[in-house]
């Protein structure tokens, strides 16, 4: 069975995104971002929600040749990867994705049973909407030293707890890594 991993820049007040939905205080290091381009090549299918797959879709297609080349490794990496985009209102996909627009959670239970790799999962209303399915084994914060004071909260509020067991602490210039598996 695949591993689902839920991963994100967070803030210390655990938001993964400001109070006007602005990341731009997320700008990983070079260390940071190689790190995230390694774990990048080991997913096997990657997971959207909307905005997120918006996001992603409004930069990394069309980052200009000029660029940093480790920002021209991620983009190729992005546009190349296997992704299935979770949307009701999208009517189009691009760049190797595939649009569901009904039952996640099954989805997902599929995607799960159809290998052994890693899938990751991006997008914090859908990672809220498979927290309590039991469907997501991992959860990788990159906390980063500011506060928002708000925005949308990495983990959504809990109908039960979650728990986690630390597995493993990596320390970078700009973040630290708290990687936990779910119990």
């Amino acid at each position: 069975m695949r591993r689902l991993i839920y991963g994100f820049s967070v803030s210390v007040d655990g938001y993964i995104n400001d109070r006007a939905g602005s990341i731009d205080w997320t700008h990983p290091d070079e260390e940071l971002h190689q790190f995230h381009n390694d774990r990048y090549r080991e997913v096997e299918v990657s997971l959207h929600g909307r905005r997120l797959y918006e996001l992603m879709a409004e930069y990394w297609p069309h980052v200009p040749e000029d660029a940093p080349p480790i920002e021209r490794d991620f983009a190729a990496l992005w546009t190349e990867k296997p992704k299935v985009v979770f949307s009701r209102t999208l009517t189009e996909v691009h760049w190797n994705s595939t649009l569901v627009s009904e039952n996640a959670v099954e989805e997902v239970r599929t995607l799960k049973a159809g290998g052994d790799g890693i899938m990751e999962v991006g997008g914090a209303s859908l990672a809220a909407s498979l927290m309590p399915h039991g469907l997501i084994d991992e959860f990788q914060l990159f906390l980063l030293p500011v506060a928002l004071g708000g925005g949308t909260p990495m983990f959504p509020p809990l109908a039960q707890r979650l728990r986690l067991r630390l597995a493993e602490t990596k320390h970078f210039d700009t973040a630290v890594m708290l990687r936990y598996l779910a119990d």
